[in-house]
Parts: structure tokens; sequence; C-alpha cells
């Protein structure tokens, strides 16, 4: 299950958001080589978005290598899609925890306050994707 986190308030714009999300779920290998991602107009449904967007993202991350289209079948991941290492995905971790630290501090947070936070986030995606284990994207929209 993919979940795509928009911000329209964030600075980048949507189209490199999608991107970005995508390169982590594979290189973090929750999408494999192979996994089909949704169609363009699915996803622009289901994000509420111009298809033209969507169309935008999937033509960057195959010019990336990411994925591959597919005439008539759609957009898979690449079968050399790059991979993250165990080492990667801790460092990537540690930045994006050094983000939330630091936006925390300036928020005036306790760190109780984002702990609990942070298991309550957890636990919302482990409870969507157990309640919709048939569908293949969820959409957390940020406005």
């Amino acid at each position: 299950m993919l979940h795509f986190q928009i911000n329209p308030h964030s600075g980048l714009p949507v189209y490199r958001q999608m991107i970005d999300q995508v390169k982590y779920y594979v290189a973090s290998q929750a999408l494999k080589p192979g996994d089909q991602l949704p169609s363009i107009r699915e996803l622009a449904q289901a994000l509420a978005i111009n298809p033209t967007t969507v169309v935008r993202v999937y033509s960057e991350l195959e010019r990336d290598g990411v994925i591959e289209m597919r005439h008539g079948k759609g957009a898979f991941v690449a079968a050399k899609a790059r991979r993250w290492s165990a080492v990667e995905r801790v460092e990537v971790l540690r930045a994006l925890a050094r983000h939330l630290a630091v936006e925390a501090t300036q928020v005036g947070a306790s760190d109780e306050e984002v702990l609990a936070v942070v298991r309550e986030e957890l636990a919302e995606l482990q409870n969507a994707e157990a309640a919709e284990e048939s569908s293949t994207i969820s959409v957390v929209a940020r406005r």
C-alpha cells in the first residue's frame, strides 16, 4: 500500500513531493521490482490533482530509471531501481528525525509529546494498512 502525503504548504511542488516519496518507497524496498503503481487516472483522482501532474511524475521517474512504463499496462517498478543499504536507510531516518527534532524544539514540544505523536502516527499507518490490505493506494493529504 502506498501512502502519499501531499503538503501544499511545504514549499515543494506536489510533483516533487510525489517523486521523492516513490523513490523512498523503492529505495526502502516497500515497492519491489515489478510492482505496479496506480494508473495515472486512479492516482490523480485519489490525490485530487491534475492527471498532467501524475504524467510528469511518472515521466521523471521513468527517466531516472525508477519505473518503467509498459504500453497499455501501466507503470511498474524497474528491475534495476536503486535500493538502500541498511546504513543508507539509517542515514535517511536520522536526517528525518533531525528535522522533526528541530521543528519540535522550535514549537516548544517536549520529548514525550514528540514520541507520543510519532507512535500515534505509526499506529495510524499500521491500522490503515490492516484495514485496506486489498488496496494498492492510500492517500494522506495535508492541507
